[in-house]
C-alpha cells in the first residue's frame, strides 16, 4: 500500500462525502488518478462502504435499544473462533462483532426495539449456540461519542463568570 493510498483512506474515513476534486487538491494528484485509486481500493475490498453517523436521539419517530454482549465461547478445532463468529454475525440484530482479549472471547453489539427483544435474542438465539458458554449483557444508556464524533451540543457556556 502506497503512502498516497493511506492518506486517501484517512481522508475518506474522516469525511466520506469529500469530493474527488478536493481530495485531488489535498494530495496533489489529478481527479482521474484519485477516482482510479478509490475504484481500486473498493475492488480490493479495502474500502467496504460509506456511512453517515446519525444521532437517532434527535429523530422523534425512532426509538431503539443498543446492547453490548460479552460472550465466552469454546473455539472449534481447526477454525478457532471464526465459525461461531460467522454464525453470530449472520443474525440480523447484530451490528458489530469483535474478537477480544481478556475474560470474554467475543464482543457483540446488537440493536433491538426493546430490552425484552434483546433479552429474547440472547436467550433464544445467542445462548442456544453450542459453542456459547456464557454471556454478559450491557445496555447502552446514552451515546456521548461514536467514531470520533461527539454527540453533545456544547455551543454555549451557561456558567456565570466569577472574577476576583
Amino acid at each position: 500500500m502506497t503512502e498516497k493510498e493511506k492518506e486517501l483512506l484517512h481522508l475518506l474515513e474522516k469525511e466520506g462525502r469529500i469530493s474527488t476534486e478536493k481530495i485531488a487538491m489535498m494530495l496533489d494528484e489529478s481527479e482521474e488518478k484519485i477516482s482510479e485509486l478509490i475504484a481500486s481500493l473498493e475492488k480490493q475490498r479495502v474500502i467496504l462502504g460509506y456511512s453517515a453517523v446519525v444521532d437517532w436521539s434527535k429523530v422523534n419517530t425512532t426509538e431503539s435499544v443498543t446492547a453490548m454482549i460479552d460472550v465466552k465461547v469454546t473455539p472449534k478445532r481447526g477454525v478457532g473462533f471464526d465459525e461461531v463468529a460467522e454464525r453470530i454475525y449472520r443474525f440480523k440484530e447484530v451490528r458489530a462483532l469483535y474478537l477480544m482479549s481478556g475474560t470474554y472471547d467475543l464482543s457483540v453489539v446488537i440493536e433491538g426495539k426493546t430490552m425484552s427483544e434483546i433479552a429474547h435474542f440472547v436467550s433464544d438465539k445467542l445462548s442456544a449456540l453450542d459453542s456459547v458458554l456464557s454471556t454478559t449483557t450491557h445496555f447502552q444508556l446514552k451515546k456521548y461519542k461514536h467514531d470520533g464524533i461527539v454527540f453533545e451540543d456544547h455551543d454555549e457556556d451557561h456558567r456565570i463568570v466569577v472574577s476576583p
